[in-house]
């Protein structure tokens, strides 16, 4: 069984890191897709948006229809990816801005049966001590997200819809991993309902909203910077030096978004398990929150020093991410476990779409030395309510 798990988590690992790279396959080639939908700054926001909006409202469907309790998670995971892949596919095909929004919007909703649906194949596998193979799991998915930055290295001089399906065949890999290797787990856990009815009691639950807030502190931060990180290195480092090539900038995003957070996430994982999920997620945070703040300062000077920050930041960012749901799943009461999951991920991608687009706001206001600091705002206030919620881990434990 203990082998039989281990191997059930690489696959699911691989399988998402392929389909999560279409999360961010539009968003390298934006400039691109910009000029050719001819978007205006009303629009902008709208693309930004679509994604995580589609993820939203993906995960309240699914959740509330129950297809991961009613059909085998499986071969939700595997059609998810596959529509997923199809939907990012077509968008080579188009050329008016509106039509390539609701492809965006399409592809994030059908991500929400490839994200959530391998958490809980991967909770069958692991039903107990998960703390770590969460980690890795969502390392993969660190690591998925910031492939598009990798593959941009070798296609965008060439066809930037290449990189779109680049991402789109690693998608419809993803299906045939699902589909045709990996094996259903032993272990059937219970039926875990999403209701709206059921909210209030998540709402009236303090220590599940205490994680809660301090998910959504950790979300307001996360994906604005993974977003805008390359913006602000290219801005950097062509600002200290004008030579610094556009494979370079790439290369430097990839690492500190998918590279040093994938490593972020084992290590979280690992200490969460030794140090429980309040002070694992208090350090993530902190460390998170000094670089938001402090990175700004680099801007235009040393190159490797910006550089290094940003491996930290992207390292300490996502170390976290997977504790405060595994939080949630451990104190909710098994009523409403399914519903609370749902409500603390929907809520967390709804202020993402916030974030996201307030940065270039804020950054034509007070330009790229500053923008980031508003971000820090996330995870210092994801502390204070965490380390109110680490009085309830300690009665509990």
């Amino acid at each position: 069984m203990i082998q039989g798990s281990w191997r059930a988590l690489g696959w699911i690992g691989l399988a998402e890191l392929f389909a999560l790279s279409l999360w961010f396959s539009a968003s390298v080639i934006a400039p691109e897709l910009m000029e050719i939908w001819n978007i205006n700054a009303q629009l902008e926001a709208w693309f930004s948006a679509s994604v995580p909006l589609g993820f939203v409202i993906g995960a309240l469907v699914s959740s509330y229809f129950g297809l991961a309790d009613r059909f085998n998670p499986r071969k939700v995971l595997a059609v998810s990816a596959f529509l997923s892949a199809v939907f990012n596919a077509l968008i080579v095909l188009v050329d008016h801005a509106f039509i390539g929004i609701l492809l965006r919007t399409l592809t994030g909703m059908t991500l929400a049966g490839v994200y959530p649906i391998g958490v809980k194949i991967l909770s069958q596998w692991f039903p107990k001590k998960r703390g770590l193979a969460l980690g890795i799991l969502i390392g993969a998915i660190t690591l998925g997200s910031s492939l598009p930055h990798f593959v941009v290295l070798f296609f965008s001089s060439l066809n930037w819809k290449l990189v779109i399906i680049c991402s789109s065949l690693l998608a419809f890999l993803s299906a045939i991993i699902v589909t045709f290797i990996l094996e259903d787990a032993p272990v059937q856990l219970k039926k875990l309902p999403f209701s709206f009815k059921l909210i209030k009691k998540v709402v009236l639950n303090k220590p599940i909203m205490l994680a809660n807030f301090g998910y959504f502190g950790h979300m307001w931060e996360l994906y604005a910077m993974w977003t805008w990180l390359s913006a602000f290195l290219a801005a950097s480092f062509l600002s200290n030096s004008p030579e610094t090539p556009h494979w370079f900038v790439a290369l430097s995003a990839f690492a500190s978004i998918g590279l040093a957070g994938g490593i972020g996430c084992v290590i979280g994982g690992f200490l969460s398990d030794k140090m429980g999920r309040a002070n694992s997620t208090i350090l993530s945070m902190f460390i998170s929150a000094i670089c938001s703040i402090g990175i700004g300062f680099t801007f235009g000077h040393s190159i490797w020093l910006t550089l290094t920050i940003s491996l930290i930041w992207g390292m300490s960012i996502i170390s976290d991410s997977a504790q405060f749901s595994a939080a949630v799943s451990e104190i909710a009461e098994e009523e409403y476990v399914g519903t609370a999951l749902t409500f603390q991920m929907c809520v967390g991608f709804l202020l993402t779409i916030i974030s996201i687009n307030l940065v270039p706001i804020l950054q034509r206001l007070v330009g790229w030395e500053w923008v980031f600091s508003f971000l820090a705002v996330g995870p210092i206030l994801g502390i204070v309510f965490m380390v109110k919620y680490k009085g309830y881990e300690m009665n509990r434990g």
